[in-house]
């Protein structure tokens, strides 16, 4: 059963049972929050007040209410007073005009910096005389206004009654103005000289502690000399009814959120303990393709996601919309829970950092200048020797003779590299291509010893190429002269002998073969105008879409006679019906069609011959043409490539040797490529084509 359970709890379902319950828990407790702080306008504090007088509702008005009187008697006194100027105080007028002359001071041409102080503010004087004559009226305007803004903030208390003196200057709402008539109201603020007192008495337990509108020294406001506040019932009834209902309210919507809470703190830590493991003793963390995503840049998703829930959140509170709160609160809760999981599975496989763009990029960099050190650009080196020594010098300046060492000592190592390249160049200037320079190490010149080792390397290759150029040259005259010399012999032979021939049996078999030899030179100087126009490029080519199979299968049908003659059976391998290439028809089939006619001049007679038609693993079409040579292949696979090269090299076979030259050449303008393997008496062409 324990097994089990184990299992269970490490398994994709419980995983999902408690991703759901970790989100829905988180969604309401904030859907009950919302509705209880904005909805109903209800707080949570309401819940630890033991009763109205001492909850903020009351705290607020009250205070409100006394602050206000205080100013109307202590600052303004009367309407007529403030436009007098009486509200202003010495202080701010001067402080406005200071104001003022530092304005004067930076922006005003007229301020001279080479006169006293004394000098320019006289100046100021005669400059601004309009705007300091222009303070007090604003100073005067300003406090009416505000003056007002508090009378109608004191209208707004219905069921309040207040009276308050200072020096005579009375404000009140109330006809009776006696200390006993105030007393009689439920609830009350008494402050004058003989007494300090508020009502209810566990108010006035906290009056010192709560109101610090009745501390004489709060602010600078001068004190009423008696200031009376009473709450009636028509005021108090109502809003105790509201506090009694939201801090029932409050009281049963937190036992709430507390249960969710509970449910999602104990989903949550279970994700924690399971998430990225599986059962049961498996220790390996399991990444997914959420977890791909850079740490930091999952950071500031969370960030994204919290601005938008705050801003889905602020819109739809000012709709009053509160039916969609759960919701959308459930639907951003997700992805963000699943990128939170995603970096706690990375804390667990300890690549918190490791796994973060810009530790990504950083690596980069660091890692891009050491390999610049290894294998770089000398000028970039040049570049970041410039740079980074001098830096090096100033954080090591304690240890300054060490690092001078270490220069030199870099120093004459790379001098001593360069002198060692510099003497095999000379070496192998002076003929000996067999040298090899040392190129151990992984510097600048180490690479360039590689390089002039490949170089050396290369003029061995290309000594060996002249060589075989050479002698191919001599096969190349010998053939071509052999090859054009038999029927050019022949022909001249017989013209001879038919200047003297009488007998007319004799004259018409000459012709003949005058004629049969004519025809060869023909096709031997045709071929060799064709190889030579084919590998010069110099043919248009028209691209268009052909079905290779179809191709093929035609052109057979065209050599069938030639076929049954030699006793040969083809077979062709593909594996779809149709198989289109993008190639010039005409020259692709001359090409394949010399293939073709190579096939049946040189393969074993009575064999068969395969033709496989494939797509290739890059995209393109390979078409694989094999055969059964009659004659032994003792030529390798690029000699028999040469132009005027055949399979016999006895040549006594009818081919001009230029099939093969004249069928490479076609493909290559066509954008193939056509390769030649011998495997001993098996001969294989192999045809690269563009799929179309």
């Amino acid at each position: 059963m324990d097994i089990k359970w184990k299992k269970f709890s490490y398994s994709i379902t419980a995983k999902i049972i408690a991703f759901i319950v970790a989100i829905t828990c988180f969604a309401s407790a904030i859907t009950i929050c919302l509705n209880t702080t904005v909805k109903e306008n209800a707080d949570f504090d309401i819940v630890f007040e033991d009763s109205y007088y001492l909850g903020q509702n009351y705290m607020s008005d009250a205070s409100n209410i006394v602050q206000n009187l205080r100013t109307i008697t202590g600052k303004y006194k009367s309407e007529e007073q403030i436009l007098n100027g009486g509200s202003l105080s010495a202080d701010e007028m001067r402080d406005r005009e200071n104001q003022l002359f530092r304005d004067f001071e930076f922006n005003s041409n007229s301020y001279n910096p080479k006169l006293t102080t004394a000098e320019n503010y006289a100046i100021f004087k005669e400059t601004y005389a309009d705007k300091i004559s222009g303070i007090k009226d604003r100073l005067i305007k300003e406090d009416l206004n505000e003056y007002k803004a508090i009378l109608r903030e004191l209208d707004k208390y219905q069921g309040v009654i207040y009276f308050a003196n200072n020096d005579n200057n009375i404000y009140t709402n109330s006809s009776n103005q006696a200390k006993d008539y105030f007393k009689t109201f439920p609830s009350y603020i008494i402050f004058d000289e003989s007494e300090q007192k508020a009502f209810p008495e566990e108010v006035n337990e906290n009056i010192n502690d709560q109101w610090f509108m009745l501390n004489p020294n709060s602010d600078q406001l001068e004190e009423p000399d008696t200031m009376y506040v009473a709450f009636t019932e028509d005021y108090l009834n109502p809003r105790i009814a509201d506090w009694n209902e939201n801090k029932i309210l409050a009281t049963h919507n937190l036992y709430q959120i507390a249960a969710f809470s509970l449910g999602l703190i104990l989903a949550f830590i279970y994700l924690l303990l399971v998430i990225g493991r599986k059962p049961p003793d498996d220790q390996r963390v399991h990444l997914n393709s959420v977890d791909r995503i850079y740490n930091d840049i999952n950071l500031a998703l969370c960030v994204l996601l919290i601005a938008a829930w705050v801003g889905v959140m602020d819109e739809l509170i000012r709709l009053r919309v509160f039916e969609l709160i759960f919701p959308i609160t459930l639907l951003i809760a997700a992805p963000g829970l699943i990128l939170v999981l995603s970096l706690v599975k990375h804390l667990k496989n300890k690549t918190f950092i490791k796994h973060t763009l810009i530790y990504y990029v950083f690596h980069k960099i660091i890692e891009f200048i050491g390999e610049v050190y290894k294998n770089g650009n000398i000028a970039v080196k040049v570049v970041l020797i410039v740079i980074g020594y001098p830096c090096l010098l100033a954080l090591t300046f304690f240890m300054f003779p060490i690092t001078i060492a270490a220069a030199a000592w870099f120093a004459l190592k790379q001098v001593k590299e360069f002198n060692a390249i510099k003497e095999g160049v000379k070496r192998v200037k002076a003929g000996d291509i067999h040298y090899t320079l040392n190129a151990s190490g992984g510097g600048e010149f180490a690479g360039l010893a590689s390089d002039i080792n490949s170089i050396t390397d290369g003029l061995n290759k290309a000594v060996e190429n002249e060589v075989k150029s050479e002698r191919l040259k001599s096969e190349l005259i010998s053939n071509v002269s052999h090859d054009i010399r038999t029927p050019l012999t022949s022909i001249i032979t017989y013209v001879d002998l038919l200047k003297n021939e009488q007998d007319q049996s004799k004259v018409k078999e000459y012709i003949d073969i005058i004629d049969q030899k004519s025809q060869r030179l023909k096709i031997l100087t045709d071929d060799l105008f064709e190889a030579t126009k084919a590998s010069s490029g110099n043919i248009p080519v028209s691209y268009e879409k052909i079905d290779i199979v179809s191709l093929i299968t035609q052109g057979l049908g065209e050599l069938d006679d030639k076929i049954q003659v030699r006793r040969l059976e083809f077979k062709i391998n593909h594996s779809q019906a149709k198989e289109y290439v993008k190639a010039d028809g005409k020259l692709l089939w001359r090409a394949i069609e010399n293939l073709l006619i190579n096939t049946l001049n040189y393969a074993l007679e009575g064999s068969r011959v395969y033709i496989d038609i494939l797509d290739s693993s890059n995209g393109g079409v390979r078409i694989i043409i094999k055969n059964i040579s009659a004659q032994e292949l003792n030529i390798s696979a690029d000699e028999l490539m040469e132009r005027f090269k055949r399979g016999d090299e006895s040549r006594s076979s009818q081919g001009s040797g230029l099939g093969l030259s004249i069928a490479k050449s076609l493909i290559e303008i066509q954008k193939g490529s056509l390769n030649i393997e011998i495997d001993g008496d098996l001969f294989k062409a192999i045809i690269q084509m563009n799929k179309a």
